[in-house]
């Protein structure tokens, strides 16, 4: 079982939308995610807009990738450089710790994490 940030097994992160590098909701990784969607956030306008800007849609339906859009509120497994970026620009959006894989940690700190952790 994979472990989160806190040492304790790995949460679902959310199925609707199903989420994860491998859509089974939980922010699993492996060999072939090179984009290392490890971080479970739950969307803000502020966030999908400067993802937009980054050139990274995330709100535009794909359904031949069965991609719904995502709309504020909703949570996804992010890419965990994705999500750093956001924190230098202030505009990241908050962590379930649970559901954030802890190989996040190689990349961003617990204590930034922690700082946006929802309550």
């Amino acid at each position: 079982m994979a472990k989160n940030v806190l040492g304790t097994d790995l949460e679902t992160c959310c199925t609707h939308p199903m989420t994860g590098f491998f859509r089974d909701g939980c922010c699993h990784t492996g060999p072939d995610d090179l984009g290392l969607h490890l971080v479970c956030a739950r969307m803000t306008a502020e966030f999908l807009r400067f993802s937009v800007e980054r050139g990274n849609d995330l709100v535009t339906p794909i359904p031949e990738y069965g991609f719904p859009g995502l709309l504020p509120g909703d949570c996804w497994c992010l890419c965990v450089l994705r999500w750093k970026e956001a924190l230098e620009a202030g505009v990241a959006p908050p962590v379930n710790l649970k559901a954030t894989h802890v190989w996040a940690l190689e990349h961003v700190t617990l204590k930034d994490l922690q700082a946006h952790a929802e309550v």
